[in-house]
């Protein structure tokens, strides 16, 4: 399907951005949903979570790369090239979510330091990644779209 006159070209790195956001918005419900139902009703603590936490992680990062290719293998008449701009948004974006990865390591060290379940702690780190994540390709998306002020 050729691109029509004026139709704005996506750049590579919003295209990757959307894969990101939506393959890590699944990753994650579908590692709550797991661990969830394992827990049955019954205490978070005790629910055997590390399986699902890894194979969670592992399939994202799988699935982000497969999908990537893909939407690159569709879209290649856009081009793959990155110029100053996409540079900007990119450090802009790893600002803006750098301090949600710092809070959400902060508390998994306090609740290491009172001796919380290993449960808390790894889930607390596994969130603090996700949301982190999510800010940054959230942030990208806005940066790329004009949603977000420019530095």
């Amino acid at each position: 399907m050729p691109i029509e006159e004026g139709m704005p070209v996506m750049a590579f790195e919003e295209k990757g951005a959307w894969v990101a956001l939506i393959v890590g918005v699944i990753a994650y419900t579908v590692y709550i949903a797991v661990v969830l139902g394992r827990a049955a009703g019954g205490e978070l603590a005790d629910t055997p979570y590390a399986d699902a936490l890894l194979w969670s992680i592992g399939a994202a990062i799988i699935a982000g790369i497969l999908v990537t290719i893909v939407v690159s293998i569709l879209t290649r008449r856009d081009g793959l090239t990155s110029d100053q701009r996409d540079k900007q948004i990119s450090v802009r974006a790893s600002h803006s979510s750098r301090a949600f990865l710092t809070i959400g390591v902060l508390g998994a060290l306090a609740l290491a330091l009172v001796e919380a379940d290993p449960f808390w702690i790894a889930n607390t780190i596994y969130l603090a990644f996700v949301v982190s994540g999510l800010v940054e390709v959230g942030a990208r998306i806005a940066l790329y779209r004009g949603v977000m002020p420019a530095w």
